[in-house]
């Protein structure tokens, strides 16, 4: 059984999606973001840097449990685990791991800081420019890869299921799919997959509420 450390955004989609592709068997362990769960020594405990999500895996290496934190190595641990989703050869792996660090370091951050700045209550037009415009760059990436293949790695991967979850959100921040043609088509082909409806159905209609609670949290620092 994996414990999965989870509050309803972007990054924990990742991982509810990938559990549901493979059949793992897990539970929810509530990390309510909006309310200081993510401060907890018990949650510091399994992810130092404070953010959601983490997993725990009772049987792993060794049948040893064993905890995971950022939700891109805990998409290459369960690609392992299930032997699914992440190939073991090793030209596909590196295409692999590097989309799904594009999506780690580039576009979950500035889609993130994009939506943050769109709705926080005191508007910053520069930072809002910065990062929509940005964001828009990094679609654009996107859609001429999937003008040259139909996923972005190739085959369907833990790559794919990263960067879903993060492009649920481009109307708001703008995008005009009729823009990127290659990535509406495979926005709806993924999104039309069982495994895919259901993971990022889990917990969606507290994700309003959970992104505001975020905002206003960020902006008292």
């Amino acid at each position: 059984m994996i414990d999965l450390h989870f509050w309803p955004t972007p990054n924990g989609w990742k991982i509810t999606i990938m559990l549901e592709e493979t059949g793992l068997p897990y539970r929810l362990v509530p990390v309510d973001i909006g309310h200081g769960g993510q401060d907890t020594p018990e949650f510091r405990a399994l992810s130092p840097n404070g953010r959601m999500p983490a997993i725990v895996d009772h049987e792993g290496p060794g049948g040893e449990p064993i905890a995971i934190f950022e939700s891109g190595a805990i998409l290459q641990y369960l690609g392992d685990k299930a032997g699914r989703f992440y190939p073991a050869e090793r030209r596909a792996r590196t295409k692999v791991e590097a989309w799904l660090f594009w999506q780690c370091a580039g576009l979950g951050p500035m889609a993130g800081q994009a939506a943050h700045f769109r709705y926080r209550e005191e508007r910053d037009e520069y930072a809002l420019n910065r990062y929509v415009n940005e964001t828009r760059r990094l679609y654009g990436v996107l859609d001429k890869r999937l003008g040259e293949a139909e996923h972005v790695a190739g085959d369907y991967s833990i790559a794919d299921m990263a960067i879903w979850p993060w492009t649920r959100g481009y109307k708001g921040l703008g995008v005009d799919s009729a823009e990127f043609p290659n990535f509406y088509r495979w926005f709806k082909q993924v999104g039309a997959r069982e495994a895919v409806q259901k993971g990022s159905a889990i917990g969606k209609d507290a994700f309003a509420e959970s992104q505001r609670q975020m905002i206003k949290q960020e902006v008292a620092r």
